[in-house]
């Protein structure tokens, strides 16, 4: 029980950190996992079940993370962030914040995804 908190703190600070890190990187900078953890950070309520629903900060942080990551190395290294903080317990609702807030990845949110092969420029 405890690791499943923990990796839903560091899901939700991973987000968090994209979000911060993107609104302030210039389009030539490449993307960071701390970029990644800043934006996804307005999720964490949602995915440690401390909020019922995805709150609208969260759908604004996954939007400009996907917008920012244009190029397939930048969106290759948000899937290894995101795969890095997964767990089958976490992957569900991180499908679920996708869904909701309308964003289209283009590949499975899944600890098992080979972000090596199953990512590419939209």
């Amino acid at each position: 029980m405890a690791r499943s908190s923990a990796a839903v703190l560091l899901v939700s600070l991973a987000l968090a950190a994209v979000v911060a890190a993107l609104l302030a990187a210039s389009p030539a900078e490449a993307i960071t996992c701390g970029q990644v953890s800043s934006a996804l950070g307005p999720c964490l309520p949602y995915v440690s079940g401390k909020a019922m629903e995805v709150p609208a900060a969260c759908c604004t942080g996954v939007k400009n993370l996907n917008n920012a990551a244009k190029t397939t190395p930048d969106r290759r290294t948000v899937c290894n962030c995101l795969h890095s903080l997964l767990t089958s317990s976490t992957a569900p609702k991180a499908s679920h914040i996708l869904s909701t807030c309308g964003v289209n990845i283009g590949y499975p949110v899944s600890p098992s995804t080979d972000c090596s092969k199953s990512v590419a420029s939209p």
